[in-house]
C-alpha cells in the first residue's frame, strides 16, 4: 500500500488551493487525484471575467485563474494524477482509486481533503412534465458545448432558473447569436449575484420573470416550445396563467448539489441543509483526519471564497498529517438563527483559531434593514447592520481575536433581527 501525507480528491480550484496550502505548511508528500484529463475543474469552461478580484486584486477569466494555481502546483512540485477515479475512502483514511496507467491504487493517507465540487440538478430533479425531445440541457452542459466544444445548443432559448450560471449563459447565448426569450425563476427573488442580473440580463434586454416556472416541454424529436406558468406562494402553478412559448432549447439552472457520494459511503456526517459534510473551523469533517472544502461543503458564489476556504483545509490537513494539530478542550456548536439557512463551520474551537477564519452563511429570504447578531448561549456578543441580504449572495462574519474571546459557552447562534 502506497503512503502519502495528504491526498486531495479533486483538482479544481478547491483542490489546487488546498494542495498549495498543504505544501506550504510543511507537507512535502501531497498528491492530487483528478478524474478529468487536466486539473482546473469547472473553471476551464468559464471563459467570462470576474474571477480573482479578492485573491489577486485583478479581474481574470476562469482559465486564467486556474492557470495561476496550476503554475503554483507545478512550481512546488506537487504531484497530480489525472484521468483517475476515486472509488472509495475509509474512515481510517485509505483511498482506493483507479486509472488506466496504474490500475487499482490503494493509498494510506495521513490526511484526506475532499474537494470534489458540485453537480447540476437535472430536469428529473424538478419534475417538469411533457415529452423528452432533444434540446433540454443543464446550463453548465450548454456552457461546455459553447465554450469548449464549439457547438451551439440552439437558437431560440428559454432559461429556467436565475442562478449565476443561468444568467451568464443568457448573455453567452445572446453573444453567440441566439435569441434568449426569457429567464424564469420559481422564487420571488433571483438566485444569482446582483451584478450578473445587471450585466447579463438588463444590459441585453432579456426579461426576468420571477415566481414563474416551466410546467411542460413540448416537441417530438426536438423541443418545439414550453408551457410556462406563474406560481403561487407555495410554488404551485396557477392554471389560468399558463402560456405557451415557442423555442428550440430549454436550459436548466435549477441549483447545484455537492458531490458527496464518497463522503456518504464513508459514513461522514452530512448536513441536510447544505448536502455537504459538517466541518469545524479548520474544515475537518466529523471523521478524524478527513477535511473538506469548496463546493463539496456548500455552494459558493465566488471562486475567491472557495480558495480562501480551501487554504484553511490544506493547512489543517498538513497540521493533522504532521501531528501538529492542537485542539482545545472546549468545542462550541454553531447554529443558524432567524433568517439564516445554514452556517459554516458547524463547530468551532476558540482555542485553535488562527483568526483568518470566518462564519459563512446564507439567508433564507430577501431582507432589508436588518441587524446580524452573533449570540453565545443566548447572549449577543457581536452585531452589525445589514442593509440588504439575499439568498444568492453569501454573507460572512470575520472571527477576530476580540470576537473569539467572547465565544465562551456551549452554543453559537447566528441570526437576523429588524434594525432598531
Amino acid at each position: 500500500m502506497e503512503k502519502r501525507s495528504v491526498v486531495i480528491i479533486g483538482g479544481g480550484p478547491a483542490g489546487l488551493a488546498a494542495a498549495v496550502a498543504a505544501k506550504e505548511n510543511g507537507c512535502d508528500d501531497v498528491l492530487i487525484l483528478e478524474r478529468d484529463s487536466d486539473v482546473g475543474g469547472i473553471l476551464q469552461q468559464c471563459i467570462h471575467a470576474g474571477f480573482g478580484l479578492h485573491i489577486f486584486g485583478e479581474e481574470l477569466t476562469g482559465p486564467e485563474y486556474a492557470a495561476r494555481f496550476h503554475a503554483q502546483v507545478d512550481e512546488l512540485g506537487i504531484e497530480y494524477k489525472c484521468d483517475t477515479m476515486v472509488l472509495s475512502i475509509s474512515q481510517d483514511r485509505v483511498v482506493t482509486a483507479v486509472n488506466s496507467k496504474d490500475g487499482i491504487l490503494t493509498i494510506q493517507a495521513g490526511a484526506i481533503v475532499l474537494a470534489m465540487g458540485c453537480r447540476e440538478r437535472s430536469r428529473g430533479a424538478v419534475g417538469i412534465g411533457g415529452t423528452r425531445p432533444a434540446g433540454v440541457y443543464t446550463a453548465g452542459t450548454a456552457q461546455r458545448f459553447v465554450n469548449i466544444e464549439g457547438y451551439m445548443p440552439g437558437k431560440k432559448v428559454v432559461i429556467l432558473g436565475s442562478g449565476d450560471i443561468g444568467l451568464i449563459m443568457a448573455r453567452r447565448m445572446t453573444l453567440e447569436g441566439a435569441e434568449v426569450k426569457m429567464v424564469l425563476e420559481v422564487m420571488p427573488y433571483s438566485g444569482g449575484l446582483k451584478r450578473n442580473i445587471v450585466q447579463c440580463l438588463n444590459d441585453f434586454g432579456i426579461p426576468l420573470r420571477l415566481s414563474h416556472t416551466v410546467v411542460e416541454v413540448r416537441g417530438r424529436e426536438r423541443v418545439e416550445g414550453v408551457v410556462i406558468a406563474q406560481v403561487d406562494e407555495k410554488r404551485r402553478p396557477i392554471p389560468e396563467t399558463f402560456e405557451y412559448v415557442p423555442c428550440d432549447t430549454l436550459l436548466l439552472s435549477v441549483g447545484l448539489i455537492p458531490e458527496n457520494e464518497l463522503s456518504a459511503a464513508a459514513d461522514i456526517p452530512i448536513n441536510p441543509i447544505t448536502n455537504g459534510p459538517f466541518v469545524d473551523q479548520s474544515m475537518m469533517t466529523r471523521c478524524e483526519g478527513i477535511f473538506a472544502c469548496g463546493n463539496v461543503v456548500h455552494v459558493h458564489d465566488l471562486v475567491d471564497f472557495v480558495t480562501i476556504e480551501s487554504r484553511l483545509a490544506g493547512r489543517g490537513a498538513a497540521k493533522y498529517a504532521l501531528g501538529q494539530r492542537t485542539d482545545g478542550a472546549h468545542t462550541l456548536d454553531v447554529k443558524p438563527g432567524f433568517g439564516v439557512r445554514y452556517v459554516v463551520p458547524s463547530t468551532i474551537d476558540p482555542a485553535a483559531l488562527s483568526y483568518d477564519e470566518k462564519f459563512l452563511f446564507r439567508v433564507s429570504d430577501v431582507f432589508t434593514d436588518m441587524e446580524l447578531e452573533v449570540k453565545v448561549d443566548g447572549n449577543v456578543v457581536y452585531h452589525k447592520r445589514v442593509p440588504q441580504a439575499a439568498p444568492g449572495e453569501m454573507e460572512s462574519v470575520q472571527i477576530t481575536r476580540q470576537l473569539a474571546e467572547k465565544l465562551v459557552g456551549q452554543t453559537v447562534e447566528i441570526g437576523l433581527r429588524p434594525a432598531k
